[in-house]
């Protein structure tokens, strides 16, 4: 189990690394001017490379972390409140990650209407997120 449960925290770290960083691709697109198509394609073709990986270590992680969900019985049973609230902020994550795809989409075809500054703040969900998670985890508040 410990064996599982070391991977989980590895693909999950792995994942939230590229939440962290997608975001900050956004920023750039949003201020690259609009005759610089050079940048624009770069930035998007990094974006597409790190949405794809970051797609593959999320599922990885969900595998390992339902593997100690339901094989293992981690937070499962009486006074893991702290699990259904972690659970929730992981679908709140999954949901992220599917607007991160939606906001590259967004960009692909030149409909961006947010500024950077926007995203310099969409930036810090996946933080706040992360943090929580960890917090509901380690310290298991109720």
């Amino acid at each position: 189990m410990l064996w599982i449960k070391a991977f989980h925290i590895i693909f999950v770290s792995a994942w939230f690394a590229g939440l962290f960083y997608l975001p900050r691709i956004f920023v750039n697109l949003a201020m690259v001017p609009a005759d610089s198509h050079a940048e624009r394609e770069r930035l998007l073709l990094m974006g597409h490379r790190l949405y794809r990986f970051s797609t593959g270590l999320m599922l990885i992680a969900l595998v390992f972390g339902l593997t100690l969900w339901l094989h293992y019985g981690i937070g499962r049973g009486t006074g893991n409140g702290w699990m259904h609230a972690k659970l929730a902020l992981v679908v709140a994550a999954i949901g992220y990650h599917h607007v991160c795809r939606a906001t590259l989409r967004r960009f692909e075809v030149m409909a961006n209407r947010r500024s950077h500054r926007w995203f310099r703040v969409f930036n810090e969900v996946s933080v706040l997120l992360f943090a929580a998670i960890v917090i509901l985890v380690v310290v298991k508040p109720f």
